[in-house]
């Protein structure tokens, strides 16, 4: 039985330069409970990451507020030194003061000193990706702006990103420094960043789902997703991956897992391809669930 293999999802270039599988992997679930101190299996962690290379991923999302530092720390210790092509983005911008507790702080001196940090912890001579957790609304944008153009031109960082934006943010980034990637939340039940996406696809610019296997009420039992998936012998996850995957071409989901197993099933939906029925199907399904929430 052949592995599941993220190539068959298609590849992007980020930035128009640096191609990757579209179906990559977020480590932040290889650290400990509330995202915070090392894992509760970190053997297990260090061979789930181990694995990516094997089944085809060379496109990993970290950040350094991610243990702090720990993600960072157990992708070096797994996979280096590198293998060829594979890509590792990483964010800078939020501070952690305790499990599940996240505070944006952007001081121009703050991103700079964590991006280099990250070059460290992650053993890089330059970070491919790296992006702005969030925007800090106490200190000015563009000063924000500028401290990620600085680490563009001192060769720090090859591409940079942005995550939880709007439009009119991205636009405003956009006049200071070449927007690469944008991460929202979006799944087949979270149509928040929609404008955000079609703005993304429009212009080229990659978008990076986080939590894009969530499906809310339509994981269950005699829903069209379950009923899509058990007539695919696939699981509503994997259904919900695929689905997200064909809803545009510069989707770059990033399902995270601390379990090897996990890791595999996940990797299996960039093996299915929805026909146009099921996938408007779908579509209207996620679509009517998310202005029930509205």
């Amino acid at each position: 039985m052949s592995l599941p293999d993220a190539s068959l999802s298609g590849s992007f270039s980020i930035g128009g330069d640096l191609t990757v599988h579209r179906l990559g992997y977020g480590a932040m679930r290889v650290t400990g409970s509330g995202i915070w101190g090392e894992p509760e299996d970190r053997a297990e962690a260090l061979r789930t990451l181990g694995r990516l290379p094997e089944l085809g991923v060379n496109f990993i999302d970290t950040a350094d507020s991610y243990g702090p530092d720990v993600s960072e720390w157990l992708i070096a210790e797994a996979l280096h030194p590198y293998p060829a092509g594979l890509v590792i983005a990483t964010k800078g911008g939020l501070t952690r003061l305790g499990p599940n507790i996240w505070k944006p702080v952007g001081r121009p001196e703050y991103l700079r000193q964590q991006a280099l940090k990250s070059l460290r912890n992650l053993k890089l001579e330059r970070i491919d990706l790296w992006q702005l957790h969030r925007i800090d609304s106490k200190v000015p944008r563009d000063e924000q702006f500028a401290a990620i153009r600085s680490l563009l031109d001192d060769g720090i960082i090859r591409h940079a990103g942005l995550s939880e934006v709007t439009v009119e943010e991205i636009e405003a980034a956009s006049k200071v420094f070449p927007v690469a990637t944008v991460q929202n939340r979006y799944n087949l039940v979270d149509r928040t960043s929609e404008a955000v996406l079609d703005y993304c696809a429009t212009n080229g610019i990659g978008f990076i789902p986080w939590y894009p296997l969530a499906a809310g009420n339509l994981a269950k039992p005699g829903s069209v997703l379950d009923e899509i998936a058990k007539a695919r012998s696939a699981t509503p996850s994997q259904v919900a991956l695929a689905w997200v995957l064909q809803r545009s071409k510069v989707m770059l989901p990033i399902p995270g897992t601390s379990k090897a197993a996990h890791l595999e099933d996940n990797m299996a939906g960039a093996g299915i391809t929805l026909s146009d029925d099921e996938f408007a199907r779908l579509d209207a399904a996620g679509k009517a669930v998310f202005a029930k929430a509205a």
